[in-house]
């Protein structure tokens, strides 16, 4: 087997392990969020952090959705992390954002966060004001152990059935959730371009 066919056949197993019912239950979140008028605040590191912003575009453009991440503000992220440091930046801008409750805070990660070992400390002292105001938590990670998936409303585990392409796998379906999530019927609030055009032509 080459390493193509491994690493596509890794992506259905993937598929076909993926929990429907935590899914939901973020859909569930977001949908009552947006009824009761809260924002979306989506929390990524690195390769999550582009996913993040790609998220946000499509719960503001096609589920209708206030939705913000603080990565899309390098200045502002680099002067927290120089003036403050990094375990603070997002429990910062959160902050000033004025979180409460009625909000939901949405962490994209590989590993959730995880204090003891140093690692995305910003994201466990985000979740951790995100639960003292009372605001929803919801995830897509790829670690049940992470501080993600102990403490959220509903999340998503990417299962893990290569020790090996942990990042890669989590990262990629980062996006194929989050496409699910904006185009199921109970968030997807505008139709897509492309679809609109074809559906259209005469």
């Amino acid at each position: 087997m080459s390493f193509i066919e491994q690493f596509i056949g890794e992506a259905k197993q993937i598929l076909d392990k993926l929990s429907h019912e935590s899914i939901e239950g973020v859909v569930n979140c977001l949908a009552a969020a947006r009824e009761r008028g809260g924002r979306v605040f989506v929390l990524g590191v690195g390769g999550s952090a582009g996913s993040a912003t790609h998220l946000v575009n499509d719960l503001r453009k096609l589920a209708h959705l206030e939705a913000y991440a603080p990565t899309d503000n390098v200045s502002e992220l680099t002067a927290r992390t120089n003036d403050e440091g990094w375990a603070s930046c997002f429990d910062g801008w959160l902050k000033v954002s004025r979180l409460r409750q009625g909000d939901v805070v949405f962490v994209l990660s590989v590993g959730g966060g995880d204090a003891e070992r140093n690692i995305s400390p910003n994201l466990v002292q985000a979740l951790k004001l995100a639960k003292e105001v009372g605001a929803t938590v919801v995830g897509v990670v790829g670690r049940t152990g992470g501080y993600t998936a102990q403490v959220a409303d509903a999340c998503v585990i990417i299962p893990v059935v290569n020790p090996d392409h942990i990042t890669p796998h989590t990262e990629a379906f980062h996006s194929v959730v989050g496409h699910m999530l904006i185009t199921h019927p109970k968030l997807k609030a505008a139709a897509t371009k492309w679809e609109s055009a074809v559906k259209s032509k005469p």
